[in-house]
């Protein structure tokens, strides 16, 4: 699994804080907009191609973690 600063960087002189995935100004959101819209991951890899496979599936992973604690 990647660390959690590979995935995700959030900091005031880039996209004024919003969260993004790390070395890109993609903000998070938009894959989250995307998959509620229905695309597919590969939908969104293929709009934003300085965003890793490996980044957007480790979010996911994190998020999912994040999920099952909170049902637990």
């Amino acid at each position: 699994m990647m660390s959690q600063s590979a995935i995700i960087t959030a900091s005031p002189d880039v996209m004024s804080g919003t969260p993004v995935f790390a070395g890109t100004r993609v903000p998070v959101q938009t894959l989250l907009d995307y998959l509620k819209a229905g695309e597919s991951i590969d939908d969104f890899l293929e709009g934003f191609p300085t965003v890793k496979r490996e980044q957007v599936i480790a979010f996911l992973e994190a998020a999912q973690a994040q999920i099952l604690k909170l049902v637990a």
